[in-house]
């Protein structure tokens, strides 16, 4: 690959998401650690992400924001990894439904939870607390993979949506999740990301050790 890929980041945020989706891709890539409320905001990064937020990808001319467009995007760069499933099969339709449904309702609920202010199931794009738990359980109970019969970047999006949240207390700890979140956590792309952000951690602290970033 000739065009260069920076990985804008922070250890303590989502971006760790995107950090374990590149060490699965094996492309090789240029980092750059940015603070909360100054580099993150400086207009060097604003340029790249107005939103001032990570994670962010460069690749040549292309910027990438948003850690599902991000996942996306990388599994599209290697596909002889079958991160993706082939353009037109039968498995490509769960792949973007899973993605995207926990880039949305699943991310929107528990940040919500979070923050102790539900919507009105009604007025929120989740609907309520009890069918996005449901269907997550649905999806990952006695299911190795979430498309198909091999790893795609559908199972890591979920591992690690399931693993932080449970991390936090948001999520209770059920059976089905642990099992999911750890048997894919256990991969070596996903150690070898880990070990990366948390050598960076301690130079590089969360002011509010919470969930921040993108």
């Amino acid at each position: 690959m000739s065009k260069t890929l920076t990985f804008y980041t922070h250890p303590m945020s989502r971006a760790r998401i995107a950090r374990w989706m590149l060490e699965e891709t094996g492309l090789p890539y240029e980092e750059v650690v940015l603070d909360f409320g100054t580099t993150m905001k400086a207009p060097d990064y604003l340029a790249i992400n107005p939103m001032g937020k990570v994670p962010a990808i460069r690749h040549g001319d292309t910027v990438v924001t948003e850690n599902a467009a991000v996942c996306a995007y990388l599994a599209e760069l290697v596909p002889e990894k079958g991160l993706a499933p082939p353009a037109g099969s039968p498995e490509r339709g769960d792949y973007y439904r899973w993605l995207f449904f926990l880039a949305g309702p699943v991310e929107a609920m528990f940040t919500a939870k979070h923050a102790g202010a539900f919507a009105a199931p009604m007025n929120a794009g989740y609907g309520s607390e009890a069918d996005v738990l449901r269907v997550l359980e649905q999806a990952v109970a006695g299911r190795e993979h979430l498309v198909g019969d091999r790893f795609t970047t559908a199972d890591l999006y979920m591992a690690a949506f399931l693993g932080y949240y449970m991390m936090i207390g948001v999520l209770e700890k059920k059976p089905a999740f642990v099992e999911f979140a750890s048997r894919h956590g256990r991969r070596p792309a996903a150690i070898a990301a880990n070990a990366r952000d948390d050598a960076l951690a301690p130079a590089h602290p969360h002011p509010a050790m919470a969930g921040a970033g993108n």
